[in-house]
C-alpha cells in the first residue's frame, strides 16, 4: 500500500479505525497502513442527520468508521433507510446511486458508498431547497475544476 499524506488544521477532527482524534495544532500526518478514516467535513455529526439522505449517510459512516458492533448495526440501518428512501423517491438517479452505495458497503467499500451517499444528499438538498449541513464543504472528489 502506498502512503497517504494529510494536512489538518488546528481543531480538525479525524476518526481513524473508530477512534476520534482532534488536532490541537496544524499537523501533517502520513498513513502508512490501511485504515478506516474520515476527517474534517466528511464527518457528519449525529445531530446533522436530519433528512432521509443524511440519515443514510450517517448509517454508512457508522458502517465505515465504527467499531465492529457499530459497523454491523450501521450497515443494517443503511439497508433499511435505503429501502425506505427508494420506496418514497421518484428519482431513478438517486435510487440507482443508493443501490450502488449499498452494494459497495456490503463489499466493505464504505468510502465509495459514502461518496455516492454524499451525491444523494446534494440531490436531496436541491430538490427540497434545503441548506447543506452546517459542517459541509465539498470533499475533494466532489470538487470540479
Amino acid at each position: 500500500m502506498s502512503t497517504l499524506v494529510l494536512e489538518l488544521r488546528q481543531g480538525d477532527l479525524m476518526v481513524v479505525n473508530g477512534a476520534p482524534i482532534r488536532f490541537r495544532n496544524r499537523a501533517r500526518i502520513e498513513l502508512t497502513a490501511k485504515a478506516r478514516f474520515l476527517f474534517g467535513k466528511q464527518i457528519l455529526p449525529p445531530e446533522a442527520a436530519d433528512t432521509p439522505a443524511r440519515r443514510i449517510y450517517f448509517a454508512l459512516q457508522t458502517a465505515y468508521i465504527g467499531n465492529e458492533e457499530e459497523r454491523e448495526r450501521g450497515l443494517e440501518a443503511a439497508r433499511q433507510l435505503i429501502g425506505e428512501f427508494q420506496a418514497a423517491t421518484t428519482s431513478n438517479l438517486a435510487s440507482a446511486m443508493l443501490d450502488r452505495a449499498l452494494t459497495a458497503a456490503e463489499e466493505d467499500d464504505c468510502y465509495t458508498a459514502l461518496k455516492l451517499a454524499r451525491r444523494v444528499m446534494r440531490h436531496e438538498e436541491a430538490v427540497l431547497g434545503i441548506a447543506p449541513p452546517s459542517n459541509a464543504r465539498p470533499a475533494p472528489e466532489e470538487m470540479t475544476a
